[in-house]
């Protein structure tokens, strides 16, 4: 039980760096309200690479682990959608 509280402060920790759970949520909430897969696909990465050029346009780094955070959040969505629209 030790381990798996361990594991859970961890994803909390590494989901809070970079504000990384607001790419998720953002991923999910396009993935959800897309009406096709390829709708939810070029949104999801149109975004993703949207909101990483503003942080390097802004002086910072562009962070594949952000923008695979948003990518995935959006599959996830989809699925959801699927499951709720279908």
């Amino acid at each position: 039980m030790k381990t798996l509280k361990a594991l859970m402060e961890k994803a909390k920790a590494w989901l809070m760096a970079s504000n990384r759970w607001k790419h998720v949520v953002g991923g999910v909430a396009i993935g959800v309200c897309a009406d096709s897969t390829w709708c939810a696909a070029l949104a999801g990465v149109s975004t993703a690479s949207a909101l990483e050029w503003k942080d390097r346009a802004w002086g910072g780094m562009w962070d594949w682990t952000d923008w695979g955070c948003t990518v995935a959040g959006v599959a996830v969505g989809r699925m959801i959608g699927g499951l709720l629209w279908s």
